[in-house]
């Protein structure tokens, strides 16, 4: 039995073993603790996990795959969750205990999986994993670049990004549109931002939902108004567009604009 790659589901089958082994090995960096693979498919990556000294589970919401899975891993069977990754409660995965995060993620949910990744960053030291090569550049890139947006800032504050390398589109059945890339990000030393976190989220998403503009046009909208939100618009910072600011003065201005709700 194989499993059909279903397009609403965003399936793009590994056909290269060769690239699923550098995938998998990718986890070592983060060695001792149990590793969660979302979305194995047929297993290509799992096969290589499966081999680690370590506690593997996997999450699956196709059913097809699970009961693929359930054939050709037998030694798997009781580590393999079926349903939705983006609905689950991590805590339960492992009996609340720390775990790394992989996986060939679907293209679709890929910037899903890390704004869980983020929810749960006490519970995840260490994620890697393949996805579009477009978004592993946005994760990993640096103010004054392009690709630097919301998934940048708001991933490199907790986590420092690796972009490893670059996956083309012919390994894949059926081929994706688009070239990959593999990535790992691994929990940075900051325990706490200086700022309203849920602030800080909303200030970043703010700011670079109309990254054209100057901070001053797009901040208004979260401003009450008034002479003192006029004289916070019109500080120096407030003339730069946001690729230019660094995470730190994403912080800065979050408490900036804290004060002035306040």
């Amino acid at each position: 039995m194989k499993v059909r790659p279903k397009k609403n589901l965003g399936q793009h089958f590994l056909t290269d073993l060769s690239i699923a082994q550098r995938i998998a090995d990718t986890v070592d960096a983060c060695p001792d603790i149990p590793v969660l693979e979302v979305g194995p498919g047929m297993g290509v990556l799992t096969q290589y996990l499966i081999t680690k000294p370590r506690e593997l589970r996997v999450v699956e919401i196709d059913t097809e795959s699970v009961d693929y899975l359930n054939e050709h891993f037998p030694q798997l069977r009781d580590q393999i969750v079926s349903g939705d990754f983006l609905r689950m409660d991590l805590r339960q995965l492992f009996n609340g205990s720390q775990f790394v995060l992989t996986g060939n993620y679907p293209y679709d949910i890929s910037t899903q999986i890390f704004f869980k990744m983020l929810d749960n960053k006490d519970l995840i030291p260490c994620c890697t994993g393949m996805i579009q090569r477009e978004v592993a550049q946005r994760i990993a890139s640096g103010p004054g670049n392009k690709a630097y947006g919301i998934l940048s800032v708001l991933i490199q504050a907790w986590y420092s990004v690796e972009y490893l390398f670059t996956v083309d589109e012919h390994v894949f059945n059926p081929p994706p549109k688009v070239k990959s890339a593999v990535i790992r990000m691994t929990r940075n030393e900051v325990t706490d931002l200086g700022c309203d976190e849920a602030l800080f989220r909303r200030v970043v998403k703010a700011v670079f939902n109309q990254r054209r503009k100057m901070l001053r046009v797009s901040l208004r909208q979260l401003l009450p108004g008034g002479p003192s939100s006029d004289a916070l618009l019109s500080s120096d910072m407030m003339t730069a567009r946001p690729e230019q600011l660094t995470i730190p003065q994403f912080v800065t201005l979050t408490n900036m604009v804290a004060e002035e709700l306040k």
